[in-house]
């Protein structure tokens, strides 16, 4: 008779199928094919329901903890295992010797001038072979950011940020550096300092 004939995909809210009915009412060109929505019972949501999360999910969820019982653990058991580190990984701060015990730093205090923290303090004097050598020499570890300037300013690699990162203290005084302490740390690390300066030395 020439109607048209649409067909709804899936099922149709109420509201929805009845607006269609109200439709082909007054416009006798459409015609509705689809049943009519039967009413989901609790009975059927319950059965929908736990079928899905007591059987999928559950079995499901069993296998992947399964699976990961074989697999190799993403983490370490630290601290008795420790990852690797960069050779430009900026640890706890040090002060270096040369070979002969002498210090290296010649109190140029370009570090100093470079810190953006104003972190580090130094106080200097001349010695009687006409040297500069420093006589004060303190970083406060709670202002640096371990930014790295102080060690790329340095023209002798005297200030390193070495290859240490746990020195956490119980108060905030052990955290202020003196120039003792930074020799102490350089005299510890310098074999790892280094290296690392070596293994760094063509990107420098």
């Amino acid at each position: 008779n020439g109607s048209k004939v649409f067909r709804f995909v899936g099922k149709l809210p109420q509201t929805e199928y009845l607006r269609a009915i109200s439709i082909t009412a007054s416009n006798n060109c459409y015609k509705v094919v689809n049943k009519p929505m039967s009413s989901e019972t609790w009975s059927d949501m319950s059965d929908r329901t736990l079928q899905s999360v007591f059987a999928q999910d559950m079995i499901r969820g069993f296998f992947v903890v399964v699976g990961s019982i074989f697999k190799e653990p993403a983490t370490i058991n630290y601290p008795f295992e420790k990852g690797p580190l960069s050779p430009r990984f900026r640890g706890e701060h040090a002060l270096r010797r040369y070979p002969s015990g002498e210090e290296r730093c010649i109190a140029c205090k370009l570090c100093e001038a470079i810190c953006p923290a104003q972190a580090i303090t130094i106080e200097a004097e001349e010695r009687s072979d006409g040297s500069r050598r420093t006589t004060r020499y303190d970083i406060d570890m709670t202002k640096c950011i371990y930014c790295g300037l102080c060690q790329e300013a340095c023209p002798v690699d005297a200030i390193v940020e070495g290859p240490n990162f746990e020195y956490s203290t119980e108060t905030h005084e052990e955290l202020l550096y003196n120039k003792e302490k930074l020799l102490n740390n350089g005299d510890k690390w310098e074999a790892e300092i280094a290296a690392n300066l070596q293994a760094d030395h063509l990107y420098r």
